[in-house]
């Protein structure tokens, strides 16, 4: 039976090109589990695949969607029956391999992880690769010793996807947490999420001559990188870190090793595409306890098939607060 998909192709002269199509099960790459996608997300990577693919997409057609949640149709991995509901995030699906703009999808076994307990596959795609990130952060940062009471946790690009869920998380976690956002009218947003303190991007985007300023943060979750970065480990206490998470605001990093070598600061690589299976069934369970649901759905907007094109433009250019649901099987 076919079924609809987002895909995004490339003409003669190199543009892509995404519009919803309908596609045959045949047309499916290899892999032992086939998925009934239920829903899936919108995040700063699937707006690339969905335009200028900026090196992430290997072959065209392609079907973008990093994340899904759905319901096992067909399997020959004895580790996943028909029925069970499952969750995948990671592996560059959606970018090397079909992802989860579409009503089926058939991955490797070994890139798939049961739904977790105590939430809907709708719920799972609410926290989705972002906030799966999100957890993988403030873990990284509790393993190099944070705890409440050390002092206020920075959180670049708060209003955004990864950022939504680490404040709330965060906070719920009862720490004090500084949300910095380009965006002043989403401040009442980032409060409502547990920030005690909104800071503008401008005090921490400027490039800063001195190795070092002022110690200020006990921890940061950074999604911006660049001249944030930077800014951000020079403010941070001793011996303490900042988990880098994305790259929005650049590649390049303008920093000295003297912040390294004078208070022992850390800048802690988060990556959650080749998390082996028990880090994150880690993470999903911390998720279920540390995440307020009613919060997480106070986060959530949804989308369709359709919309998808407009949104990944979107989010590349800041334009997307907190999280998108894409109700993939009511497209």
């Amino acid at each position: 039976m076919g079924f609809e998909a987002l895909v995004v192709d490339k003409d003669g002269e190199g543009k892509t090109h995404a519009a919803v199509r309908r596609l045959e099960v045949d047309d499916l790459p290899a892999g032992e589990v086939t998925v009934a996608v239920r829903y899936s997300t919108v995040n700063y990577k699937d707006g690339l695949c969905i335009g200028p693919g900026a090196g992430l997409v290997r072959k065209y057609p392609h079907v973008p969607g990093i994340d899904f949640a759905g319901i096992v149709e067909q399997s020959s991995d004895p580790r996943y029956a028909p029925g069970d509901a499952v969750v995948l995030t990671g592996w560059r699906v959606g970018e090397a391999h079909w992802g989860g703009y579409a009503q089926k999808a058939r991955v490797r076994a070994d890139w798939l992880v049961p739904l977790p307990d105590g939430l809907t596959l709708r719920q799972a795609m609410a926290i989705g690769t972002a906030g799966f990130t999100a957890m993988l952060a403030v873990i990284a940062l509790e393993e190099h010793g944070l705890a409440p009471g050390h002092g206020p946790v920075l959180v670049t690009g708060a209003a955004g996807g990864v950022g939504s869920v680490a404040v709330a998380v965060l906070a719920r976690l009862g720490h004090e947490v500084a949300a910095v956002t380009g965006r002043p009218e989403t401040e009442a947003y980032l409060r409502g999420l547990g920030a005690s303190r909104i800071v503008p991007r401008e005090e921490i985007a400027e490039t800063i001559a001195r190795p070092m300023e002022s110690e200020t943060w006990a921890g940061c979750i950074d999604a911006v990188g660049g001249t944030v970065l930077a800014r951000v480990t020079k403010q941070l206490k001793y011996r303490c870190s900042v988990a880098a998470v994305g790259n929005a605001g650049g590649l390049d990093v303008p920093l000295s090793v003297i912040p390294f070598l004078l208070r022992g600061v850390n800048i802690l690589g988060i990556d959650s595409v080749l998390q082996p299976f028990e880090n994150r069934i880690r993470a999903w369970g911390r998720l279920t306890r540390d995440l307020d649901l009613d919060m997480l759905e106070g986060m959530v907007r949804s989308a369709t098939l359709a919309d998808l094109p407009g949104l990944g433009r979107d989010i590349l250019k800041g334009r997307v607060q907190g999280r998108v649901v894409v109700d993939v099987a009511g497209a």
